[in-house]
């Protein structure tokens, strides 16, 4: 969860100092949303890495953990199931 935070933070972080240089830089409207989306977006790709990796390897670290009990809950159902055939 901290890593996700973390990430999302420094990307809406990124977003808004793009913004901040395409407003000065005199883009207005629509463009200026569109173009500090998409330049943002580029830019986050290249210097956020570490923290991406960081935030996927989180949440592989969580679903891992889940997979268990989902695995879990399958076989209570199928025996669940196959006790009503049973009746």
């Amino acid at each position: 969860m901290r890593a996700t935070l973390m990430y999302t933070m420094l990307r809406f972080l990124l977003f808004i100092v793009v913004f901040v240089v395409l407003y000065v830089a005199g883009a207005r409207s629509f463009l200026l949303l569109g173009l500090a989306i998409l330049i943002s977006g580029i830019l986050s790709y290249f210097l956020l890495t570490a923290q991406r990796t960081a935030m996927s390897g989180a949440i592989g670290r969580r679903l891992g953990g889940m997979k268990g009990q989902i695995s879990t809950l399958g076989r209570r159902l199928d025996a669940g199931a196959s006790r009503e055939d049973d009746e």
